[in-house]
């Protein structure tokens, strides 16, 4: 998992360069639709050290994009832009064992509802660090 400044959005698709755009993520099997894109806000990995002692850098969540300021599980059954990309939510990304794995055991209880949200990709574009995010 590394940060970038910009990524291209690829609508049905996913993100270019992400494990489950190559077809490489653990879930890739899974031909749901589910994975084209996955949000997680920093208050809530912030949350994680100051409720559970748990310190993750946001990418060790395992979601794509990070956001501020803008509650996530309001946006399930929502479309919305960043930047210029429009998605739908689509559910929330809840916490998996597979996460869990990867970091610890705790994160599980720690990020119930509020692990995320995954979102469909419904038009290609770049998307840029800092892009607002705001509903259609």
């Amino acid at each position: 998992m590394r940060s970038v400044e910009h990524v291209n959005a690829v609508a049905g698709k996913g993100l270019e360069g992400d494990r489950y755009f190559a077809g490489t993520g653990s879930y890739s099997q899974k031909q749901d639709g589910l994975r084209q894109v996955t949000f997680i806000e920093i208050e809530a990995v912030q949350a994680l050290q100051s409720e559970a002692s748990i310190s993750l850098e946001p990418g060790s969540t395992r979601r794509n994009l990070v956001t501020q300021g803008v509650p996530l599980n309001h946006l399930v059954g929502k479309t919305f832009k960043v930047g210029q990309v429009a998605f739908r939510g689509l559910l929330l990304c809840e916490p998996c064992q597979n996460l869990a794995n990867m970091t610890e055991a705790g994160v599980l209880p720690a990020l119930i509802h509020r692990g995320g949200l995954r979102a469909e990709i419904l038009s290609s574009g770049a998307i840029h660090t800092g892009d607002p995010i705001r509903p259609t």
